[in-house]
């Protein structure tokens, strides 16, 4: 019988660090193990739009949302194959780079994935006057996500073979054979059906070394 490749699903939000970091240990897991893996675009504004958070917080949904509207356009009209270097494309700026300048992340991550930079405009600075395009995309995207694991998580979402969950939360994001054991090991964990939750206070923010 020939084998068969494992079928991950991946939803982030191209602004969490924390979704970031734990892409990057997918990336890791998969120069090592046959996975066939589909990148989804999900947005902490979107999930976060009814609660109570800081002014800190909301304030960083607007920019947020465009690169969200900006990958679900690019999905759209472009195909699933342009989500994740795009996605790289992105991250690399606001992460590794730090860059808040949102146009000009934009616009230098479609010229370096090769995509029109017309795509920017599916992703308004204000949606008012210039209502995003592909909005209902992007909710629905998000919403096969949050289904899986429900409405009090965050970003990012794994599916291993249709058994999802949360997280992991990782920093700094492990290699080699430590990323294959936490894969294992999260996994195995996430297999069993009345697996709901482990967790520890996070004493170190992103380290994206």
């Amino acid at each position: 019988m020939a084998h068969s490749p494992t079928r991950v699903d991946f939803w982030f939000d191209p602004s969490c660090p924390w979704a970031w970091m734990t892409s990057r240990w997918v990336d890791d897991v998969s120069a090592h193990r046959d996975l066939d893996v589909t990148w989804n675009i999900m947005s902490l504004a979107i999930l976060n739009e009814n609660t109570d958070v800081s002014d800190e917080y909301r304030a960083f949904f607007p920019r947020a949302l465009r690169y969200a509207q900006l990958i679900a356009a690019a999905k759209e009209l472009h195909g699933q194959e342009v989500v994740k270097p795009l996605y790289d494309a992105l991250g690399t700026r606001i992460h590794l780079g730090q860059r808040t300048d949102a146009d000009a992340v934009m616009a230098e991550s479609l010229a370096e994935v090769g995509l029109p930079a017309d795509l920017i405009e599916n992703a308004p600075a204000d949606p008012e006057a210039n209502p995003y395009a592909f909005e209902d995309q992007l909710r629905a995207s998000h919403r096969s996500g949050i289904d899986l694991v429900g409405q009090d998580v965050g970003t990012p979402i794994i599916s291993v073979n249709d058994v999802a969950f949360f997280g992991p939360v990782i920093s700094p994001a492990p290699k080699g054979e430590m990323a294959l054991t936490l894969w294992d090991g999260v996994v195995a964990a996430a297999s069993y059906d009345g697996f709901f939750e482990l967790k520890r206070s996070r004493t170190r923010g992103p380290d994206f070394s």
